[in-house]
């Protein structure tokens, strides 16, 4: 009877890796933008240099097991054997060759996947500006005037400069089917350059726990042609809500689930204005934007002073 048990639990093995894996997303292994393809080359290429090991080492286990069994009489038994320089030499040699293999395509990847360097194209980039909140992605583009929730749309073969922070607690900015991962952080200014190759609808996560609401926490990255992303930007200026100071501050309270929302207009600098909000905690020292202003009023009087003297000459 256990005979035949045996092999009908070996049989459900492979459906239970199935049902296993059902649950796994491939997005890493299918990206569909240049930063995430090198990133998924570099995680196949570290794989492989470590299977170099793994994998002798798994054969020879069961290998040694099976020759050196209690019941095979003919293998050679040798219990006061101790060194061997031929193992010796393999068993150093190749792990200490995998890693300065591993060292230096790191160490090259590490710069030539740096989220802050521009990425070359004779095409102008787009830029987005990312403010993370509890809990839901604020989107705002600066040069098109219009702000976003949980969603954004960025024309396919373009480079996207986005700049990150928060206005919350420390949060990370995750699309994995572009590849790249950065921190939000409060008071400071983080960056990612990431290019799409093709038109595709692509999921944006929350990759740092932020509290209750963490799971919620995703938005919508989609590419599209360059007709289509004038098209869209074009809808939003339509859009009846517009991101004031007094919208923006209902907008940054807690809330769940958010659904996508869109901004006709945006207050100039917003993005500024949440950045240099922590660092006008610090006593006696000026925001950022009111450096600004105050530099822009004094050429103002200058420029005003100088034609009033030349009047009255």
């Amino acid at each position: 009877m256990s005979k035949n048990r045996y092999p009908r639990l070996l049989g459900l093995v492979p459906l239970l890796g199935t049902l296993l894996l059902g649950g796994c997303n491939m997005t890493l292994l299918n990206p569909t933008g240049q930063v995430g393809l090198e990133q998924r080359n570099l995680i196949i290429t570290a794989t492989l240099l470590m299977l170099l090991v793994v994998v002798p080492v798994i054969v020879m286990t069961f290998l040694f097991a099976w020759k050196y069994r209690a019941s095979n009489k003919d293998a050679v038994y040798t219990p006061k054997w101790s060194h061997s320089t031929k193992i010796e030499v393999a068993v150093w040699t190749i792990p200490v060759l995998i890693i300065i293999a591993l060292g230096y395509i790191t160490y090259k990847s590490t710069h030539a996947l740096d989220p802050y360097r521009p990425i070359e194209s004779d095409v102008k980039p787009v830029t987005i500006e990312v403010v993370a909140l509890d809990w839901k992605w604020l989107f705002i583009y600066p040069e098109q005037g219009i702000a976003t929730v949980n969603k954004i749309v960025f024309p396919a073969h373009t480079p996207i400069n986005f700049k990150i922070t928060s206005d919350a607690v420390m949060n990370s900015f995750f699309i994995p089917g572009l590849g790249g991962q950065i921190y939000a952080m409060a008071g400071m200014q983080t960056k990612l350059h990431l290019i799409a190759d093709r038109n595709a609808e692509m999921d944006g996560i929350s990759a740092n726990y932020s509290g209750a609401g963490f799971t919620g926490m995703k938005f919508k990255a989609i590419a599209t042609s360059q007709e289509d992303f004038d098209a869209w930007v074009s809808e939003v200026k339509k859009a009846p809500k517009q991101l004031d100071q007094a919208e923006y501050a209902a907008l940054s309270k807690p809330s769940q689930n958010n659904p996508v929302e869109l901004y006709s207009s945006v207050t100039p600098n917003q993005f500024q204005i949440i950045v240099d909000k922590y660092e006008g905690m610090k006593p006696g020292k000026p925001l950022k934007h009111e450096k600004k202003e105050k530099e822009v009023a004094a050429t103002e009087i200058d420029s005003n002073s100088h034609s009033a003297a030349g009047a009255e000459e």
